[in-house]
């Protein structure tokens, strides 16, 4: 039987940049809000980009905030995704959804050459967990934000802009990332297989 792939949609921006990097995996995801269909899934990948408080008060309103919380499979969360698992984001000032106990900070420049958003490619330090199997230092991924976790117990995987924050998270069956795999080509494409394969 194939593996069934769900893709959480909601209002954010990347989930079609995200379905097409599957399919380039030959996974056929499907892309759907219905509770059913996310519990049933193999896999779940909570994508995102967009505005944090917008995007809780949608989750509050479908369900799918207690949808995502009851989730048992292996979740993966991006960027906007990542942020909302946590507890707390400044962007907005809102509460997210509590899996990963750590509250979302935004970058402020120390320098003048310090620039908000990152965005760009960027290496990945201190890798570890399945996300990451067969990984050495120093791989890059792409990054677009401007908000950030800082290390903490749940880190994965770590990239120093400003300071060094958490590039990926790891707590039971959740899984997030700051970058974008879907735009890393084959780095990302690795990290997309490894997920699968959990």
């Amino acid at each position: 039987m194939p593996m069934k792939v769900a893709i959480v949609k909601y209002n954010a921006g990347n989930i079609y940049s995200v379905d097409h990097a599957l399919k380039r995996l030959g996974v056929e995801a499907s892309v759907t809000a219905d509770a059913r269909q996310l519990q049933q899934a193999d896999k779940v990948i909570f994508p995102g980009v967009g505005e944090a408080a917008t995007t809780m008060d949608y989750l509050h309103q479908t369900g799918l905030d207690v949808v995502i919380r009851s989730l048992r499979q292996p979740v993966l969360g991006i960027c906007l995704g990542m942020q909302l698992l946590c507890r707390h984001t400044e962007e907005g000032d809102v509460d997210g959804l509590g899996i990963f106990d750590v509250d979302i900070k935004k970058f402020r420049p120390e320098t003048p050459s310090d620039k908000v958003p990152h965005m760009g490619w960027n290496t990945l330090e201190h890798t570890r967990g399945p996300l990451f199997a067969g990984f050495t230092d120093k791989e890059f991924v792409y990054f677009v934000h401007s908000y950030y976790a800082p290390v903490c117990a749940y880190t994965a995987a770590e990239t120093d802009y400003i300071h060094p924050f958490s590039a990926a998270l790891q707590k039971a069956n959740f899984y997030a990332t700051q970058f974008h795999p879907e735009k890393s080509g084959i780095v990302g494409e690795r990290i997309l297989r490894n997920f699968l394969n959990l």
